[in-house]
């Protein structure tokens, strides 16, 4: 398939923008044509907003004609993972029980989006609900890998990936709660991050994990990343768990060098179960940093193995509780022969939510009962502090912690959606930071079997400005994220 002619890059787009070299209407044009040849062969969007973009596109080049520019993104078309509601189209979180639903309103992190001058151009596939690590887990059928398309694309975020990486899209929205920004990134190839949590409001998001999803940006590069969060982060009164404290010029952190940055690597990133090759990959970039100034420290997280248990009980708790208020009374178009109202919820939920959904409710609801609450959720919730106090500890030694996104590169489609422990396991080495709430992100750093490998950077809570510097000086030194796909 032909690649993009048009800039590849958010920051290429803005200058070639700005010059009047292109046109929002090209970039539009543009992306609904790759995406029409890659949806046969990847099934990364569930709804397109062709003549929405269309609309859009001619009204921010009179805009630009007449000298306003809105913002970082005027002119530019972005795909949101279909968490998040847009007055455009369906939200349907990849899920039966919401197939008819068209919100109201929008996000806030849509808002800011159209704020800054984005033109919507579809909504991406993703697990039930968020809950996955293959985007397999979807009502409306799997994504495949734009590497090779046996692969899964990773999740729960696998559309918006796979969108970013096909240059069907220069930037997507995504959703994290245990790594389902980082891996997808990971196994795509593109630069994924999960900002701290309570650095973007949730608001108008379909929640999964409460204390722990996050919204985060797809993109090609570090500093389109960083323009991306500069756009989507800040205070949101309608957030609770919104930060109020301000947000840096992201961007301006995409340069220098790494002398006298201090990195540090965990023992416990590189542990039994982490595959030779990408053990082998990760290790050359961190080698890397190394030759590019940085000094090398080796640290121990002793309490990296209990994290997966931990994010799992606090997860399908939170969702067992969130998922409480779907009955497809309204959205779901399900044939109804109940004459009570508890055989309508065992119809309607029966039906309309799929086999992890179900899971989860399971899983949740027994961690939350009677006699069950102190020994699980709530022995969970201490050793979750544990966690973000060893980590505390670490920061004050060094500056950023790397290693490994996930165990392996991306495995064959089906190869693990009927066994939940090992899709669990995927998320062995993002789930730490998750329960923590630090910000961390994936940089492409190189191949496994002509895979993408991805290099996770995590840095203290609200240091996301970290993030950017070290990605951005390794990536300027690398050409990953250049590499051809198909």
């Amino acid at each position: 398939m032909a690649s993009p002619v048009l800039p590849n890059t958010l920051v290429a787009a803005r200058a070639a923008l700005d010059k009047q070299e292109v046109s929002a209407a090209d970039l539009v044009e543009e992306a609904l044509t790759t995406i029409a040849q890659w949806e046969p062969t990847l099934h990364a969007f569930l709804e397109v907003f062709a003549g929405h973009a269309r609309t859009a596109a001619t009204a921010s080049d009179k805009q630009r004609a007449q000298g306003t520019v809105l913002g970082p993104l005027h002119g530019v078309p972005v795909a949101i993972k279909d968490l998040i509601c847009t007055t455009e189209g369906h939200t349907t979180a990849a899920s039966k029980i919401l197939q008819n639903f068209m919100a109201p309103y929008d996000a806030t992190v849509i808002t800011h989006l159209k704020k800054a001058g984005a033109i919507l151009i579809g909504k991406t596939n993703l697990d039930e609900f968020a809950m996955g690590s293959s985007t397999e887990y979807s009502a409306y059928g799997p994504t495949h890998n734009p590497w090779q398309p046996a692969r899964v694309a990773g999740g729960s975020s696998g559309g918006s990936a796979a969108a970013v990486a096909s240059g069907s899209v220069l930037a997507a929205l995504g959703t994290d709660t245990g790594g389902s920004i980082r891996q997808p990134a990971s196994f795509c190839g593109v630069v994924g991050l999960k900002p701290t949590y309570g650095r973007v409001s949730r608001f108008g998001v379909i929640a999964y994990g409460s204390s722990l999803d996050q919204v985060g940006p797809f993109t090609r590069t570090v500093q389109d990343a960083a323009i991306m969060l500069s756009v989507l982060a800040g205070h949101d009164s309608q957030d609770a768990t919104s930060s109020p404290l301000p947000v840096p010029a992201y961007e301006t952190f995409c340069h220098g060098s790494l002398k006298g940055i201090k990195v540090g690597v965990p023992q416990e990133f590189f542990a039994e179960g982490v595959s030779p090759e990408v053990t082998t990959v990760v290790k050359a970039a961190i080698a890397a940093l190394a030759d590019q100034g940085a000094t090398i420290i080796n640290l121990s997280l002793p309490l990296t193995p209990a994290a997966i248990a931990v994010y799992y009980l606090i997860a399908k708790a939170e969702a067992s509780t969130n998922l409480a208020r779907f009955d497809a009374l309204r959205y779901a178009p399900v044939s109804l022969s109940s004459h009570s109202l508890v055989e309508h919820y065992l119809e309607v939920r029966g039906q309309g939510f799929g086999a992890e959904v179900k899971r989860a409710i399971l899983m949740g609801s027994y961690a939350l009962s009677a006699g069950y609450y102190e020994a699980w959720y709530q022995q969970a919730s201490r050793v979750r502090m544990l966690i973000r106090r060893e980590y505390e500890e670490a920061f004050k030694e060094v500056d950023v912690v790397v290693g490994p996104v996930a165990p392996e590169t991306a495995f064959t489609l089906g190869s693990k959606v009927d066994d939940p422990l090992a899709m669990y396991l995927s998320d062995a080495l993002t789930v730490p930071l998750s329960v923590a709430g630090l910000p961390a992100l994936s940089v492409p750093c190189g191949f496994a079997s002509s895979l993408p490998v991805g290099l996770q950077i995590a840095a203290p809570h609200f240091k996301e400005e970290r993030l950017f510097h070290v990605a951005s000086v390794y990536e300027q030194a690398h050409n990953w994220w250049q590499q051809p796909r198909l």
